[in-house]
C-alpha cells in the first residue's frame, strides 16, 4: 500500500492540498548525523528551481523532524518528517467532482474509494509526495556513503536539446514527455538475489511508485532487442569480474557484479495541460470539451532526476541492510 522495503522501510502519508505530507522511515540505523542542511541540494532540484516549464506553485519543502532525531543524529526509532502544504488553491480543483481529468486518478480514484478521496490537486496520488521519496533518498544516500547515485534527463519531447523539447511544449500549448537516466557508482558484487529479488525487481518496483513513469530499461535495454550475444555480452577481463562493456548495466543473474548500475525511465507528458481535451463529465452524463485550469507542469521530467536517484538510493540502502554493509559503514 503505502510502504516500501523491508529493513529500510518507508511510509508515505499525506494529500496534495492536506495540512501536510510527510514519511516515517523504520529501520534507519542509529548514529547518522542529520540536520536541515541536509536536504536543501535535493529538495531544491526537486522543485526545477526557475525553470520554464515548471509549475508555479512555490512550497518553503524545510523538513519538520517529528522522532527518530536526537542532537543531529538518527535515535535507530522511527524518522518521521513533515513538509507542510502553505501554498494552495484548492478552487481550481471544485469542478473536477465532476469533471475528471483524462491521464489523472481522478476517475479511478472515485471508482476505488467511493467519493471519499480527496480530489483537491489529486490528493494522495499527487507528485507532491514525491517530496517524500526526495527526504528518504538523502537519508538513504548518506548511508551510501560508498556510492555515487546521479540522474540526469536526456531527452524533452524527443529533443536531446532540452531547451528546444520545452519549446515544443511553450509552442504546442501542450505538455511533453522525457527520458531520465540513473546511474550509481560504487556498488559492491553480489548485491541481491535471483528472481523475485533482483536488483532489477526491486529497483522497478520503487521505480513505478514515482508518477508519471511509464517505463524501464536497464543497461543496453531494449537495444539489446536489435544486438548479437557476442556483442550485447560483458566480457570479463579479470579475477574480480571487471568487464569490458557494461550492457547488462550492472547487473547479472539479478546480482551486482561491481560495475556502475544504469537505467533509464520514461517519463510522460504531465496529464494536466492547457490545450482543451474531452472527457466525460459526471453530471450531464456526456462527453464534454475540457481545459485543465490552474498551476502545473509543462514536463514533469524536469523534476525526476531528484526523485529517481532517491528511489535507487532507498532500493540500495534496503539491500546493503540485508547483507549487513550498512552498519559496517556507520561504525
Amino acid at each position: 500500500m503505502n510502504q516500501f522495503g523491508r529493513l529500510f522501510r518507508i511510509s508515505i502519508f499525506g494529500e496534495s492540498h492536506g495540512p501536510a505530507v510527510g514519511i516515517t522511515i523504520d529501520g534507519c540505523p542509529a548514529g547518522l548525523p542529520l540536520s536541515e542542511a541536509d536536504f536543501e541540494a535535493d529538495l531544491e532540484r526537486r522543485k526545477g528551481g526557475q525553470q520554464k516549464g515548471t509549475t508555479p506553485r512555490k512550497e518553503d519543502d524545510i523538513p519538520q523532524f517529528i522522532s527518530g532525531l536526537f542532537n543531529g543524529k538518527t535515535t535507530g526509532a522511527p524518522l518521521t518528517i513533515l513538509f507542510p502544504n502553505n501554498n494552495t488553491r484548492s478552487s481550481d480543483y471544485e469542478k473536477l467532482r465532476a469533471v475528471p481529468r483524462p491521464g489523472h486518478a481522478d476517475m479511478v480514484a472515485r471508482q476505488k474509494f467511493g467519493g471519499h478521496e480527496d480530489y483537491r490537486g489529486g490528493g494522495h496520488f499527487s507528485g507532491r509526495l514525491t517530496v517524500c521519496l526526495v527526504a528518504a533518498g538523502v537519508v538513504a544516500k548518506k548511508l551510501l556513503a560508498q556510492c555515487k547515485v546521479e540522474a540526469r534527463i536526456l531527452e524533452i519531447g524527443g529533443e536531446t536539446d532540452l531547451e528546444k523539447g520545452l519549446q515544443k511544449a511553450i509552442d504546442a500549448k501542450d505538455s511533453v514527455g522525457g527520458i531520465v537516466e540513473c546511474s550509481v557508482a560504487g556498488v559492491p558484487a553480489g548485491i541481491g538475489e535471483p528472481f523475485f529479488d533482483s536488483v532489477e525487481s526491486r529497483i522497478a518496483h520503487a521505480v513505478f511508485s514515482i508518477p508519471a513513469i511509464k517505463g524501464i530499461e536497464f543497461g543496453a535495454g531494449f537495444a539489446a532487442a536489435r544486438m548479437f550475444g557476442t556483442e550485447h555480452n560483458d566480457a570479463i577481463i579479470n579475477a574480480e569480474g571487471a568487464t569490458a562493456t557494461n550492457h547488462a548495466g550492472g547487473i547479472v543473474g539479478g546480482i551486482s557484479n561491481g560495475n556502475e548500475l544504469r537505467f533509464r525511465v520514461v517519463v510522460k507528458p504531465t496529464s494536466s495541460t492547457p490545450k482543451e481535451q474531452a472527457t466525460w463529465n459526471l453530471g450531464s452524463g456526456a462527453v464534454e470539451p475540457f481545459s485543465v485550469k490552474g498551476r502545473h507542469d509543462l514536463c514533469i521530467a524536469l523534476r525526476v532526476p531528484p526523485v529517481l536517484e532517491a528511489v535507487a538510493a532507498v532500493v540500495l540502502a534496503d539491500l546493503f541492510l540485508e547483507q549487513s554493509f550498512i552498519p559496517r559503514i556507520i561504525s
